[in-house]
C-alpha cells in the first residue's frame, strides 16, 4: 500500500503561462507575470528587505526542483536558485478558463471546469437590482453597504462603522468569480452572517458564480477593524467526481487540510482540517505520522495568495516562502518508503504586478519520494491522474500520468 499527499502552495506561479494574453489586471494582460522569479530578483536586488534579507534561500524546494521547474516554464534566470533537483520536477499549465481558486484545485483533481465563471462588473453597483434586494433579505435589513469591487481590509475599514450603525452587510466582490459578505461578528453575529451565505448560496451557484464567501470581523471604529479566522466558503458544487471522490470511493480515507473542504464542498472528504498556515503545517505534519496507508491528504496553503498576493507585498511572501521551505523540509525527511509528496500551485498572484488580481501563469510540479528527474511540461489534470496511478485508483478525466 502507498500514500499520497498532494500539497497547493497558493498563487505561487512560475509565469510562462501560453494563454495569459487573454487574462488581465485591469486593462494590463498578465503575459510577462511571473510571481516566483520576480521574487527571487527583488531579494537579490535588496528590494525585500522587511523582515528578512538578502537572496531567496529555499534550499529544500529547489532540490526538488523548483528553480529548474522555473526556468523551463518561462526560461527566466531564478536568483539564488541553481540546484541540481534530486525530486521529479517540471510545470503544468491550466486549461479552465478562469485563474481563479476552484478553477485552479478543481483541474488538479483532474476536473476542467466546464463553465465560463460569472464575473461581476467593476463598477458602482457592481450586483444588479435583483440580488441586492435577496441580499437584503437574507440578512432581513432594509439594504446592502458596498455594492462594488472592493479589498476585504479597505472596504471594512471604510464601512465598519456604518455597517455597525445601520446593521446592512457589506457585500463586495472582486476580480474573481465571488460574493462576498462581510459582517461583525458581535453586532450582526456570526451565526447570522453564515446563514445569510447559505441562503444566497444556491441562488449565486446558478449564476455560475463560484463562491459566497462569509467574511466575520471584529473591532471598533476607534480602535480599528479586523478580519478573523472564522471564513467560511460556500463554493459551487464539482459537476463530476474529482480526485477526493475517486479516493474515497475506492475505499480511501480523504484527509483534508486548510480551504479544501471549502473548495470541494466536502465531496469526497473524510476528515478536515483548518486555521492559519503555521497551524495547516502542524496538521500536514501529524498526518505524516497519522495518514493510513491507501489515504489521500490534500492541502491547501492559502496565506501567500490571502496576505501577500494580493496586498502585493514582496518581503512579505518571500518570508512565507522561506518559512515554508523550512517546515517542509522537516515533513520531507520524515516520509516512508512509498509515500510521494506532491507540491504544486493553482494560479499566480505575482506581488510585482499591476492590479491586485491572480496572475495567469505555469505553476511548479515537485515530487518527493518517487525518485528524481524531469516530467516536462505536463497539465493540471495529469496531477489527479498521476496521484491516482500510485494509489493505484481509477481515475476519470482529461488527465494521464506522468509517473
Amino acid at each position: 500500500m502507498t500514500r499520497a499527499f498532494l500539497v497547493v502552495m497558493d498563487s505561487v506561479g512560475i509565469g510562462g503561462a501560453p494563454d495569459a494574453d487573454r487574462f488581465f489586471n485591469g486593462e494590463i494582460p498578465d503575459i510577462g507575470a511571473n510571481t516566483l522569479a520576480h521574487i527571487a530578483q527583488a531579494c537579490a536586488e535588496g528590494r525585500a528587505e522587511d523582515g528578512r534579507s538578502g537572496p531567496m534561500y529555499l534550499p529544500n524546494l529547489d532540490a526538488l526542483g523548483l528553480g529548474a521547474a522555473t526556468r523551463l516554464a518561462s526560461g527566466v534566470d531564478m536568483p539564488g536558485l541553481k540546484a541540481e533537483p534530486t525530486g521529479l520536477w517540471g510545470c503544468a499549465r491550466e486549461h479552465s478558463p478562469g485563474k481563479d481558486t476552484p478553477s485552479g484545485h478543481w483541474e488538479l483533481a483532474g476536473l476542467p471546469v466546464p463553465w465560463d465563471w460569472h464575473y461581476f462588473p467593476d463598477t458602482r453597483p457592481s450586483f444588479p437590482a435583483e440580488l441586492c434586494r435577496a441580499a437584503a433579505k437574507a440578512a432581513g435589513t432594509e439594504g446592502i453597504l458596498g455594492n462594488c469591487h472592493a479589498s476585504g481590509t479597505a472596504i471594512i475599514a471604510e464601512l465598519g462603522a456604518e455597517h455597525m450603525r445601520t446593521g446592512w452587510p457589506i457585500c463586495y466582490t472582486s476580480a474573481d468569480s465571488v460574493f462576498q459578505i462581510a459582517a461583525h461578528e458581535e453586532s450582526f453575529g456570526l451565526d447570522r452572517l453564515l446563514d445569510m451565505c447559505k441562503t444566497l448560496a444556491p441562488r449565486l451557484h446558478e449564476m455560475k458564480v463560484g463562491r459566497v464567501i462569509a467574511r466575520p470581523f471584529v473591532g471598533s471604529a476607534e480602535e480599528g477593524f479586523t478580519r478573523t479566522t472564522n471564513r467560511k466558503d460556500f463554493a459551487i458544487l464539482p459537476p463530476a467526481p474529482v480526485l477526493t471522490n475517486w479516493a474515497q470511493d475506492a475505499g480511501g480515507r480523504v484527509h483534508a487540510v486548510g480551504k479544501i473542504g471549502d473548495i470541494f464542498s466536502m465531496q469526497g472528504i473524510d476528515t478536515l482540517r483548518t486555521g492559519s498556515d503555521a497551524e495547516l503545517m502542524g496538521h500536514l505534519s501529524d498526518l505524516i505520522d497519522e495518514a493510513e496507508e491507501g489515504s489521500l491528504t490534500f492541502a491547501n496553503f492559502v496565506e501567500f495568495d490571502s496576505l501577500y498576493g494580493h496586498r502585493r507585498d514582496i518581503s512579505g511572501y518571500a518570508r512565507a516562502l522561506e518559512w515554508f521551505d523550512r517546515e517542509i523540509g522537516a515533513i520531507l525527511s520524515r516520509l516512508r518508503a512509498g509515500d510521494l509528496l506532491l507540491l504544486t500551485a493553482d494560479h499566480g498572484n505575482d506581488p510585482s504586478w499591476i492590479g491586485t488580481d491572480h496572475t495567469r501563469e505555469q505553476v511548479p510540479v515537485l515530487i518527493a519520494g518517487q525518485g528524481s528527474g524531469e516530467i516536462g511540461a505536463v497539465n493540471f489534470a495529469d496531477v489527479a491522474a498521476s496521484i491516482a496511478r500510485h494509489l493505484n485508483i481509477p481515475a476519470q478525466g482529461p488527465g494521464k500520468s506522468f509517473l
